[in-house]
């Protein structure tokens, strides 16, 4: 321990702590279930204290986990030894650019914060995770996803460049101001989504869009989820062009509600489907009409305009706050599979026929317009000894199922730790050695976030 305090203190401006007074929340990741342990804790404050990190490390050959607000479901921030880089100090917001309509923040900003500023001044950050208190260097680094992706794409579409101090302490900007190219290898796209196993991101150049002048939130009310799953292909026919469309269970629903002390609508509906619409506000009531129609003539039991405002807001706090209520009702595992969209039903009708035959409680919700589908495994009372096993069983059958389907492990929180084994089960062993050598050029030694499945 003398040779790591040697090695980092009085090399860096931001703040130091050293093993074993590391605080614990910096070994885990939201969930908080499994701890890792690190021989120091780094919250650097600028680019400068990012590189001396880094050189120190790459020369040490000292593993390097990096973290921002904490908020991953993956175990991506549980570390595994060596230093722990914490960004969530660097949170700045640089340089609105309006001739450019885009904006230039450091990692650390957090979601709702860059939101607000961009609403403020007229302009819509367009990715729209539940997870408002997640940092967008988090969010580029799992490519996040959320509400709006069915109109407007996830986090990677509105990325156009970044600052990376590579693993070795070098620094490298990528991409550019323009909103395409075709110049050499799209590298800034290859960093999105690599969940810090390439380098550390320390500024990050991001897209906006003109703020829509009108958006409608509306609560469809069905019987049965799979009835409200059947409409998604339905709404998308009819061309009503949907910002959001998302799907949640009653009993999930409960969650957020205890957690919130709030009410969602219509309480004897059994599922729901939540539909956003935005533009111009004529338009929008038009759309609305006809959303209405089609919901109606095929099984929804109540269609609710949220035209107040603050009922819309609480219906979307009720629907965030669902993996932070489970998170508080005791141990559970996150999983967020994604699947082709006519596959959701068939992929929830597998997960509660395995409820059926005895595996643990399981609640479902998810983006019904991308097929990233939301499972929350409980841990209820199952004995600690066999929680393990059991979830282990769970998870390979689930994952299973859903390559079975023609889908993916993660669809938006990345692979991690949590998802490695299970992502290496499911993937082409030539697709993988391909990703393997990627890791290699930017990180011969591994040292960058190594338990992640892109890592020998």
């Amino acid at each position: 321990m003398s040779d790591i305090k040697a090695l980092f203190e009085g090399k860096v401006k931001g703040e130091l702590v050293f093993a074993p007074f590391i605080d614990k929340k910096y070994l885990s990741d939201f969930i908080g279930y499994y701890q890792g342990k690190a021989d120091v804790y780094v919250k650097p404050v600028d680019d400068e204290d990012v590189q001396t990190v880094m050189k120190i490390a790459y020369a040490n050959k000292l593993n390097v986990t990096i973290r921002g607000a904490g908020t991953n479901l993956a175990g991506s921030t549980i570390p595994d030894g060596g230093v722990v880089l914490d960004m969530s100090g660097m949170n700045k917001i640089l340089k609105l650019d309006e001739d450019t309509l885009t904006i230039t923040v450091e990692p650390g900003v957090i979601l709702k914060d860059l939101i607000k500023y961009v609403e403020d001044r007229g302009y819509l950050y367009a990715p729209d995770p539940a997870e408002k208190g997640a940092s967008i260097g988090g969010n580029v680094s799992t490519n996040a996803g959320g509400m709006r992706a069915v109109k407007y794409g996830v986090t990677r579409n509105y990325v156009l460049g970044l600052d990376l101090v590579k693993v070795d302490g070098t620094k490298i900007s990528l991409g550019s101001k323009t909103y395409k190219y075709s110049s050499g290898l799209n590298l800034q796209q290859l960093v999105v989504g690599s969940e810090g196993t390439l380098g550390v991101i320390t500024k990050i150049t991001l897209k906006l869009l003109p703020l829509p002048e009108f958006t409608l939130n509306t609560v469809i009310a069905f019987d049965s989820l799979s009835q409200g799953i059947k409409n998604v292909n339905k709404i998308f026919k009819s061309h009503l062009d949907p910002t959001a469309i998302e799907f949640v269970e009653k009993k999930v629903i409960a969650y957020g509600e205890k957690f919130l002390n709030k009410e969602f609508p219509c309480q004897r509906a059994k599922s729901y489907l939540i539909v956003a619409l935005d533009g111009d506000k004529d338009g929008v009531y038009e759309r609305f009409e006809k959303l209405k129609q089609v919901v109606t003539d095929n099984g929804a039991i109540d269609v609710i305009p949220l035209d107040d405002p603050a009922v819309a807001k609480e219906v979307w706090e009720i629907r965030g706050a669902i993996a932070r209520a489970v998170n508080a009702s005791g141990p559970w595992e996150p999983i967020d599979t994604v699947v082709p969209l006519d596959k959701i039903t068939t992929f929830v009708d597998y997960v509660n026929s395995l409820i059926e035959q005895g595996y643990p409680r399981m609640v479902a919700f998810g983006h019904a317009g991308d097929g990233n589908v939301h499972l929350c495994v409980l841990k209820d009372d199952i004995p600690d000894d066999k929680w393990r096993d059991i979830l282990n069983d769970t998870m390979e059958k689930l994952y299973g199922k859903a390559y079975e389907l023609g889908g993916l492990v993660s669809g938006e929180h990345g692979v991690g730790k949590g998802k490695r084994k299970y992502f290496i089960e499911n993937t082409d062993p030539l697709e993988r050695e391909l990703m393997i050598n990627v890791k290699k050029s930017f990180d011969e030694f591994n040292l960058l976030n190594p338990h992640n499945g892109y890592a020998k």
